[in-house]
């Protein structure tokens, strides 16, 4: 018999469709739709790194990216529209090993999109397909998140998801908000 653990990376290595969307790995050509929008700066405004300055600085972040996926069998996908195949953003979830909060080991639901297509519903859209992964195929308990705390849209969308305000804690050197979903109280809404 497959552990869970096995089973879960095997099942990571299969893109995630919906209606509009196809969630996949990062790739390393993917390159230049990563660089496009972490040079914005109103899509740094709230991350607390400055926009990047040359498109060779998004690779460390992919190389990073890519062992998250070799170590823990997930992280952050890239977000591609079915329609076109462009690279809108990344969603996912983060297998967090530090202690935040007391809660360690912990699932973080994250999402960054290009600026030309938000309030579209994507981080959304996205954010849904990973809560019913976090529910139903790793069987986690809880699914935590956090955003700076003048980011009103990335708590709308924590907010749709399910999430709960629980206060504000520090993050390397940042204050965030951070919030909590709980497994039942998704699956019951």
């Amino acid at each position: 018999m497959i552990s869970p653990f096995l089973l879960h990376l095997y099942l990571m290595r299969t893109p995630i469709t919906t209606e509009r969307l196809i969630l996949r790995e990062i790739e390393s050509s993917d390159a230049e739709d990563l660089f496009e929008m972490d040079s914005k700066i109103e899509v740094m405004k709230y991350i607390g790194i400055p926009p990047l300055k040359k498109i060779e600085e998004v690779y460390p972040m992919i190389n990073m990216l890519q062992e998250q996926y070799k170590e823990n069998g997930i992280g952050r996908w890239a977000v591609e529209l079915k329609s076109t195949g462009e690279v809108i953003g990344w969603s996912g979830l983060k297998l967090h090993d530090e202690e935040i909060d007391g809660n360690i080991n912990f699932y973080e639901l994250g999402y960054r999109f290009k600026p030309q297509h938000w309030a579209k519903g994507y981080a959304t859209e996205s954010s849904k397909a990973w809560m019913d992964y976090a529910f139903h195929k790793i069987e986690t308990d809880n699914v935590f998140g956090m955003t700076d705390p003048r980011h009103k849209n990335s708590k709308k969308v924590l907010m749709k998801m399910g999430f709960e305000y629980v206060k504000q804690v520090e993050f390397y050197n940042e204050t965030v908000d951070w919030f909590v979903c709980n497994k039942t109280k998704y699956l019951n809404q």
